[in-house]
């Protein structure tokens, strides 16, 4: 993929005036003592670096449950990193529905497909209360050519996004319910995992409608899948909360 030069634009309207005005609490928990920094742009750098790479954070902006960060055929002016909560991003397909595109989490980068076309072609809200940091590209691509670590750990995270998208594809394309709903939670788990938290036990932020359409399926077919999934005794749910019980068998159930 090759990275456009975009050049630093003011603000066009008031919704990314807010977006772009710096936090009071900006520089209170810096990316050094931040638990997400190696998963995010910061990862792999040495102290020094990463004191300079710190200068990027614009801004820190909460974000509450059901707001939006910013809407699909916005400008692109700045990657966000989730600090954290949870969003998804969305685009409404030819009929008027909401198509759910991703699911992201603390560590994780919103607006990285607009480097390329220089505006983001999808809305990221938030499901549930949450934090990022706001970091202007201009500022990332000046600095990137300071610092190659910087410079490859945005290729590597850029190489990320594509394998994901990739990984989307083929989950579309060519799986059986039950195996997409498989993949969806064990990398939902591997996630939680490299975040330090349980790989069999987590809530879901999104609602089963949200999981349907991301992965391509009717509302009653992920209950359905779910219910067979318990009945089969791979998971146990409780509306929102989801514990794996077999992690094996829900690996088979990909085959």
């Amino acid at each position: 993929m090759q990275i456009a030069t975009v050049t630093k634009i003011a603000p066009r309207n008031a919704a990314i005036a807010r977006v772009m005005q710096p936090d009071p609490e900006c520089h209170r928990v810096t990316c050094s003592s931040c638990n997400l920094r190696e998963l995010c742009l910061t990862g792999g750098l040495c102290p020094a670096d990463l004191l300079r790479v710190e200068k990027i954070v614009h801004a820190r902006r909460r974000i509450k449950r059901g707001e939006v960060l910013f809407n699909a055929g916005e400008s692109f002016h700045s990657v966000y990193a989730v600090r954290t909560g949870f969003f998804k991003s969305s685009v409404i397909d030819n009929d008027g529905r909401e198509q759910v595109t991703g699911f992201f989490m603390g560590g994780e980068l919103l607006g990285m497909e607009g480097i390329g076309s220089g505006q983001v072609n999808a809305t990221a809200t938030a499901l549930e209360d949450s934090e990022v940091c706001v970091m202007p590209f201009s500022l990332i691509e000046e600095m990137s050519h300071e610092i190659r670590a910087l410079q490859r750990q945005l290729h590597a995270v850029l190489a990320r996004e594509i394998v994901r998208d990739h990984g989307v594809m083929m989950l579309l394309g060519s799986m059986r319910a039950e195996e997409r709903l498989a993949v969806f939670l064990l990398n939902l788990s591997q996630r939680f995992t490299a975040r330090g938290y349980s790989p069999s036990e987590f809530y879901l932020r999104m609602t089963r409608e949200e999981i349907g359409s991301y992965l391509g399926l009717k509302l009653e077919t992920v209950s359905r899948v779910f219910s067979r999934f318990q009945e089969q005794g791979l998971v146990a749910v409780q509306q929102k909360f989801i514990r794996i019980t077999d992690i094996p068998g829900l690996r088979k159930a990909m085959t």
